[in-house]
């Protein structure tokens, strides 16, 4: 839903992965794209990382014609990329659903990434870990 306020349009997503939650904002613009007030070069160090954010808008041919706004919180940085990627994505399909759903969904991009960290079970160490075990 495009959203008006203060006669500004934008458009948003929720995007999530691991235990990381990404509010964005879709602005229409040059292509500027700042994550929890910062430029995306200072906030994510890893070249990866950027690439991996930069994916729907590369997938649509929109890389200039939207500033992107997000808000990360939780998780890792990698998860966060994730979460990030989920939203632009949800947030290009409300821009415009009939020219980006397609190339989106074949891309992947909209599908939630559902594994978690498995929880600890009691008697071990971790999720898994055992205390090494011994016969005598």
């Amino acid at each position: 839903m495009a959203t008006k306020k203060s006669s500004k349009v934008y458009f948003y997503g929720t995007g999530r992965r691991k235990d990381a939650t990404a509010c964005v904002r879709l602005v229409p613009g040059n292509g500027k794209i700042t994550i929890n007030g910062k430029d995306i070069d200072e906030y994510f160090g890893l070249d990866t990382l950027k690439l991996i954010v930069r994916q729907p808008l590369v997938a649509t041919d929109t890389t200039g014609k939207f500033d992107v706004i997000a808000k990360a919180i939780g998780g890792g940085i990698s998860g966060q990329a994730g979460a990030i990627r989920h939203g632009i994505a949800k947030a290009l399909v409300e821009a415009d659903a009939d020219a980006y759903k397609a190339t989106l969904k074949t891309s992947g991009f909209l599908t939630r990434d559902a594994r978690m960290k498995e929880r600890k079970k009691y008697g071990l160490k971790k999720a898994r870990k055992a205390s090494q075990f011994s016969k005598r």
